[in-house]
This record gives structure tokens, C-alpha cells and sequence, in this order.
């Protein structure tokens, strides 16, 4: 499935122009994920590469973000991935409560590039995603002036919040097996 996701409007983005999303189920706990942002590649500012493991406060830069609603109870999961290959997973009980970091995953991360084009491929492992739900995919962009853009399958009213319930605009099937094609529109 590919999406393409919409610059929230209070954040207009100068040099980028288009950022999509497609997700493959690989198996029945694995997804893969690829980012890619269209534009002036030389103006995104993206963060160093660095040891691939768990960080906190990715969002606060160039970041591809992916939420999962959990069946009971409004709980969802909240993946963080970032070019410098750090990533972050974390666990809600309800919207924004009971922040904490979720066990059992540790996704690998890859990245490609051109002057027009840049891609963030992301595998995700975890028994959490077997279940499928609702699902939220989103990006924050920065450019190399500061400026930043939110991205979202569809944006609440007011400031970007990819927390709220608005942002789950997408359905995750439950276990089915796809296969990602190579990037290719689908």
C-alpha cells in the first residue's frame, strides 16, 4: 500500500515537495516501511548517521513516524525513525497517556538519496504488529534554514498533533502476508 502524505497547513515547506509512504506486511509480526520525500534533496536536513539504536526526542528533526492503534482501549504504538538510524518505539494506554518505551522491537533502518529524491527504508519486527488496526503515518521535515513541515495521511483542526485521533486515517490488515515492490507505486 502506498500513501502520500499532506503538509499540515500552518507549516508550508519550501524545498520539499511530496513525501509518500509505503508499508508491506513481510510476515504476520514484520512490516517494511518506505519513506520517500521529493524536492531539493540539498535543503533537507537530516541528521548524521549514528549507532542504530533506541533514542528519545527524534521528532525534534528530520523524523518518519508510523502509529498503530492496539484493539482495546484506545492504546496505540508510536515509531519513531530516523535517518541517522536511531529509532524509538513507544506505547500509549489512551491519547498521550502512559507514555513508555515498548519492548521487543529494534528496527533496521536504511537510507538512499539523489538531489531530487530521498529514502528511509525501515523494517519493523514486534508481536503488536500482528494484530493490525488503525494506523497513522506521518513525517516531520527539516530544512537546512530551520524551517520544519508536518506531514500526515490527513491533519487534525489546529496545531499538528500526529497523536490525535484524526491522524488514523489508514487500516492495517491483521497477519496477512504482502510483499513490498521495490518502491514501486502499487
Amino acid at each position: 500500500m502506498k500513501f502520500s502524505l499532506a503538509p499540515h497547513p500552518t507549516t508550508n515547506p519550501d524545498a520539499i515537495s511530496a513525501v509518500a509512504v509505503e508499508i508491506a506486511r513481510l510476515a504476520p509480526d514484520q512490516l517494511a516501511l518506505r519513506y520517500e520525500v521529493e524536492g531539493d534533496i540539498a535543503r533537507l536536513l537530516a541528521p548524521a548517521p549514528a549507532h542504530p539504536e533506541r533514542t528519545d526526542e527524534l521528532w525534534k528533526h528530520t523524523c518518519f513516524e508510523a502509529f498503530l492503534m492496539t484493539p482495546a482501549g484506545g492504546g496505540y504504538l508510536e515509531c519513531n525513525l530516523s535517518p541517522s538510524s536511531q529509532w524509538a518505539v513507544y506505547a500509549f494506554d489512551a491519547y498521550r497517556e502512559g507514555m513508555r518505551a515498548a519492548e521487543g522491537f529494534s528496527p533496521a533502518i536504511s537510507i538512499e538519496g539523489s538531489a531530487e529524491r530521498f529514502a528511509l527504508s525501515a523494517t519493523l519486527r514486534g508481536p503488536a504488529l500482528a494484530r493490525g488496526g488503525p494506523l497513522a503515518l506521518c513525517a516531520v521535515i527539516e530544512e537546512t534554514d530551520g524551517r520544519k513541515s508536518y506531514w500526515a495521511l490527513r491533519h487534525p483542526p489546529g496545531k499538528p498533533d500526529f497523536h490525535h485521533p484524526d491522524c488514523f486515517a489508514a487500516e492495517l490488515g491483521a497477519s496477512e502476508a504482502l510483499r513490498l515492490q521495490g518502491g514501486a507505486d502499487g
